[in-house]
């Protein structure tokens, strides 16, 4: 079987001049149209898992683990970082 891709469209409205020049500006600076730009910005978005995705699975492995560690353990190991 012989499948076509098909592109999909996505019309943004009511984007704020200072957001689109921003977006536009960066664009430029990688050499890409704000098309390419914002497709390569979509796919990076779509490929990582949401905040509440991210948050939900490092739930589950702390529920799974039932490590405790408390917040001075925390602040100790950050301090000893710094050293």
């Amino acid at each position: 079987m012989h499948y076509t891709i098909m592109a999909i469209q996505i019309t943004v409205r009511d984007v704020p001049e200072k957001v689109r020049d921003e977006l536009a500006a960066r664009a430029a600076l990688q050499g890409k149209s704000m098309q390419e730009y914002l497709r390569i910005e979509l796919q990076r978005l779509a490929s990582r898992p949401s905040v509440e995705a991210w948050l939900e699975q490092v739930r589950k492995r702390k529920r799974a683990a039932q490590a405790r560690v408390s917040a001075d353990q925390i602040l100790a190991g950050r301090d000893a970082d710094r050293r």
